[in-house]
């Protein structure tokens, strides 16, 4: 966001921040189909933590079948969930995104494999790109015993194939409290399209999402 339209407070916090650093987007990968498919009715959530929460935000919020995507902070104390604390590295929170879906449309495996091909690169520790820290790494939530076996199944799978030249350092993590990141981040991508950060880093994955999975793109961004 031009940090002129941010609040004082809001734009000091993104001087030296990582979500503001331009870096060139990574390249999408053709992640297979879930052998263990998800049995799921009514509305879910899932957490997904893949870097800095515009992108991965934006992602999904192209994604049919999602109702909403919120960008927050999960792992860490309610007291820490901000995001100048976050940036410390040191608060155990992961910015993460919230996502509630349709599965009648989208299932929980198709979201996963979403993730994995367009979303974030899952053989960086504790980073993607320029953003370094604890804070941006790459983990799964699962939100029910169910998406806790498809995750875990999805993993062993894709560890199996060996799409990446490195070992996949992506973690399944138990669901703690999930906060809500301040207004100024929600529906980031879609308020700021020509953010250099957007631009450079996210844009491209929209872009990955249409061409490799053109059945589940939509074009309109769904907002919340």
């Amino acid at each position: 966001m031009i940090r002129s339209l941010l609040p004082v407070a809001a734009a000091a916090a993104f001087v030296a921040t990582a979500c503001t650093s331009p870096a060139l987007a990574e390249g999408a990968v053709a992640a297979p189909a879930a052998k263990l498919v998800a049995n799921e009715k009514g509305l879910k959530t899932a957490v997904f933590a893949g870097g800095c929460f515009w992108g991965i935000e934006g992602v999904f919020s192209h994604v049919k079948g999602v109702t909403s995507a919120v960008s927050g902070y999960h792992g860490g104390a309610a007291s820490t969930a901000s995001y100048k604390r976050t940036n410390d590295g040191d608060t155990g929170h992961a910015e993460a995104v919230r996502v509630t879906y349709d599965p009648a449309v989208v299932r929980y495996d198709e979201l996963l494999r979403i993730f994995f091909a367009v979303g974030a690169d899952p053989t960086q520790l504790n980073r993607q790109g320029p953003d370094v820290g604890s804070q941006y790494r790459n983990a799964l939530v699962p939100l029910s015993a169910e998406q806790g076996k498809v995750a875990a199944a999805y993993l062993a799978q894709l560890k199996a194939a060996k799409l990446w030249k490195r070992p996949l350092v992506t973690r399944i993590e138990s669901y703690k409290a999930f906060y809500p990141a301040e207004a100024y981040h929600q529906d980031f991508m879609a308020a700021n399209p020509n953010h250099p950060y957007i631009r450079r880093w996210d844009a491209p994955k929209i872009a990955a999402l249409k061409r490799l999975f053109p059945s589940d793109f939509k074009a309109s961004f769904t907002k919340g």
